[in-house]
């Protein structure tokens, strides 16, 4: 199969989040199963130079973005086993940062219809286009109103994938005017509680609609999580089906992960204390072996379920031995929490403000907990991570969490998981780890089946061939 794969972002070249994961993983993996998938991108201005260095110019064109054409120039550069394609425009692309710009409508419509340009000059017929997130909602949306009758582009199937359903690229109806260009026959694609809604139309238009975990598919449809799209997600329930994201194994393999303390194995996890007490001496904090660490890697939002660790921290360090560690940023009502607690407990909560990469695979391997308490998660990879660095997880039953996390009650699990949004709840799971660590036969056992969890891109991009086959038989 032929497979375009259109993201607003892909690792190596730009990301800022999991989708730049995704798009750098999945399509290697289709590649190495005999698909030709190819990823198409903006160019933006922060990709780094060496990166740059390795384009090649294609041709450049024009695209219409409603009642005007803008410059497009077009690029492309081979990376491991994928081809992909950049999309030029410097105006919209050419900037310090991927998103948050008042502009953002304009820079990502154009993106969309650039993307159905470009084909014909790339002689590249795909199968498939497979659109993700808001920013490439509208790529379903212009093929079904402009290129579907175009013999050129006849029977190209398209999957839209919502990777998180709070970000739908919602905006007044002047956008469509300025930037987006709908028809106003046709505006009712877009229209949702008189506003423009890309990822509605997507979902309307798309032949497929897959989301990043089969709970999350689930929950979606509930008022609760929909963030208002539970309507026409229910309209079109039949196109819905959920795929667990996967992780890049090679990458976070603790046996070969050269940013480690110290390497080991689910044979020999010797290694895993020396990371632990290394980890401890670089934060600052007492090092001893016998005093459980719980972690958390992190956006400091109320989603991650914060409110829960606000409420629920000071009681776990006044009643369990412990020590807390936390690595991230975002709303100030957070961090300044984790500053006071760092502050009352100097020798046990440690808070790393910012994300740094090397410190967060040490923090992977050195801990001994891995805690997400999430409000909602699509997918979450974090928990996958752990999993493979053998740190127990700790989850609420929402979304991919609950879908690659399973309690240990039974002996079988790789996990602790808790079903309520309830400090309670999460903090009576805590000290179920907690007290499972004096286990220390049980504590090995589960640690092995932790690192035995399948969480490969291998499974998730079978499961996305499936869907492809499937959708090429759809009218």
């Amino acid at each position: 199969m032929k497979i375009l794969y259109c993201a607003s972002e892909a690792n190596p070249f730009a990301g800022s989040g999991g989708l730049a994961d995704v798009a750098g993983s999945l399509p290697h993996t289709l590649c190495r199963k005999g698909q030709d998938c190819r990823i198409v991108m903006p160019l933006y201005g922060t990709i780094p130079q060496d990166l740059k260095n390795q384009m090649n110019f294609i041709t450049n064109f024009t695209v219409p973005v409603s009642w005007r054409h803008q410059y497009c120039g077009l690029f492309w550069a081979r990376w491991n086993d994928c081809t992909y394609y950049f999309i030029d425009n410097e105006y919209y692309f050419n900037r310090n940062a991927l998103y948050g710009f008042y502009d953002d409508a304009e820079r990502y419509a154009f993106f969309s219809r650039a993307i159905l340009e470009m084909l014909p000059y790339i002689d590249f017929h795909p199968d498939i286009i497979h659109a993700n997130d808001w920013q490439t909602a509208l790529v379903p949306v212009y093929y079904y109103l402009f290129y579907s009758k175009n013999p050129w582009y006849h029977n190209i199937k398209s999957v839209f994938t919502i990777h998180n359903i709070q970000y739908q690229g919602k905006y007044g109806w002047d956008v469509n005017t300025e930037c987006v260009g709908i028809p106003e026959s046709e505006q009712k694609i877009l229209e949702m509680d008189g506003k423009l809604n890309m990822m509605k139309g997507a979902i309307q238009c798309a032949t497929r609609v897959t989301t990043v975990s089969p709970s999350y598919a689930a929950e979606i449809k509930d008022p609760w999580y929909s963030h208002g799209l539970h309507h026409p997600l229910i309209n079109n329930h039949y196109k819905l089906c959920g795929i667990l994201n996967g992780i890049d194994c090679p990458s976070y393999d603790p046996a070969t992960d050269y940013q480690l303390y110290c390497n080991y194995t689910k044979e020999n996890m010797g290694g895993k204390g020396e990371c632990k007490r290394a980890l401890q001496e670089r934060l600052n904090l007492p090092q001893s072996w016998d005093t459980p660490m719980v972690a958390m890697i992190t956006r400091l939002v109320s989603h991650k379920g914060l409110d829960l660790v606000r409420g629920g921290l000071e009681d776990l360090l006044n009643t369990q031995k412990m020590q807390f560690v936390i690595l991230g940023s975002g709303d100030e009502e957070y961090e300044q929490f984790f500053r006071d607690m760092q502050w009352k407990y100097p020798d046990r909560v440690r808070f790393c403000q910012g994300f740094i990469p090397e410190l967060a695979r040490k923090i992977y391997s050195g801990a001994d907990i891995f805690l997400m308490p999430s409000k909602q998660e699509p997918c979450g990879l974090s928990q996958m991570i752990a999993l493979r660095y053998g740190t127990i997880p700790v989850v609420r039953e929402v979304g991919g969490l609950k879908d690659s996390v399973f309690d240990s009650y039974d002996n079988y699990g790789n996990g602790f998981t808790f079903k309520n949004y309830d400090i309670a709840d999460m903090c009576n799971a805590v000290k179920r780890a907690l007290a499972g660590i004096y286990d220390n036969e049980g504590w090995h056992q589960l640690m092995w089946r932790a690192m035995m969890s399948d969480n490969s891109w291998d499974r998730s991009a079978q499961d996305y061939i499936n869907v492809y086959q499937d959708t090429l038989n759809w009218l």
